[in-house]
């Protein structure tokens, strides 16, 4: 019954900002709409991180005043806030449902100094990614956490500190505490609470971290392709990556890191290649309906396994369990190579 009292409270004040954000557009003057409406659905996402009301369902129709060259957002989907799970063929036997030719951009490692310029080549294409923070980064640059969510993005958490030896070498007590100081510092810079989604660090997941977190509503994302922008290379060699890898899996989870300056540098390029090759981005936000997923065929192998086996050596392989398929779901395809 509070639950139910509480999504009705919850219903009536959605209900009353989106009427009270439509009368404000409707008595403005055509020479100030653009401007109102910009700050009108930065307003409405803001509140939808906090959990007071979504983001518009129709993204296309909010984001026409972005013009027709702008990349924009095709659509929004929501994921359960109240089931969590693990998504992301790299790393997982399932993924979003995504249609093709549709992709979502996540950033990993932020806020760093390159951020500003990430979120300005954003802001010019009218695009919404997620963004998943180290705790203490947004300690250290909490208007960077402010502005990405005004901006209209998705805030979500990375681990407190990022640890070298990852998440899975440390204690289950340790690696608990540096996911919850990290949950915590995010939502502090944020002043509100940021979406229940996480990526490990590395993508060295465990069992009882996978278990733990889900249990309490987070979905964990590991990715469909990456843009490798951790190493060596010039900008136009990472747009050059991570468009062949795009075009090979002609949809997907994508991640960039906002703390790599090629990647800042790379990114007004990217995204306006993404509209001249008839790509549609998807923007995630947290929220009541089941979340769209998708199982792998019965080839599937994970990408980050190996590379982690290799890396962190023989104490850092998986337990069987942590990658069991789920049933029920249609499949998708077979991850592309990193």
């Amino acid at each position: 019954m509070v639950a139910l009292l509480t999504r009705g409270r919850e219903k009536s004040n959605r209900q009353a900002v989106m009427t009270a954000i439509f009368l404000l557009l409707k008595r403005s003057k055509a020479t100030v709409a653009a401007p109102l409406q910009r700050s009108a659905l930065m307003l409405l996402a803001t509140l939808s991180a906090a959990g007071v009301c979504y983001a518009p369902r129709d993204a296309a129709a909010a984001e026409r005043n972005c013009g027709p060259d702008a990349l924009g957002v095709s659509r929004i989907i929501e994921i359960d806030r109240a089931k969590g799970t693990a998504v992301g063929l790299q790393s997982y036997p399932r993924t979003l449902d995504l249609r093709d030719h549709e992709v979502v951009l996540t950033f990993d490692d932020g806020p760093a100094s390159p951020t500003p310029q990430v979120l300005d080549a954003l802001a010019k294409e009218c695009a919404r990614v997620t963004f998943f923070l180290i705790g203490r980064n947004a300690e250290s640059l909490p208007a960077l956490v402010k502005r990405a969510a005004a901006d209209g993005h998705t805030i979500a958490h990375h681990s407190y500190s990022h640890p070298d030896k990852t998440l899975r070498l440390m204690s289950e007590d340790a690696a608990k505490a540096d996911i919850d100081k990290g949950i915590a510092a995010v939502n502090k810079a944020l002043g509100v609470t940021a979406a229940p989604f996480f990526r490990f660090p590395g993508f060295a997941d465990t069992p009882a971290l996978v278990a733990d977190l889900t249990a309490r509503g987070y979905t964990i994302f590991g990715s469909d392709l990456w843009a490798s922008d951790w190493s060596h290379m010039t900008p136009k060699a990472e747009l050059d990556l991570v468009l062949s890898r795009l075009e090979k899996n002609r949809k997907g989870i994508v991640l960039f890191h906002d703390s790599q300056g090629i990647t800042a540098q790379m990114l007004p390029e990217f995204l306006r290649e993404l509209k001249k090759r008839g790509y549609s981005l998807v923007h995630m936000v947290p929220g009541d309906a089941q979340t769209p997923i998708v199982a792998a065929g019965p080839d599937w192998t994970s990408t980050t396994e190996p590379i982690i086996a290799k890396t962190l050596g023989p104490k850092a392989r998986q337990a069987p369990q942590a990658h069991e398929h789920e049933h029920g779901a249609p499949e998708a395809p077979k991850s592309g190579e990193p």
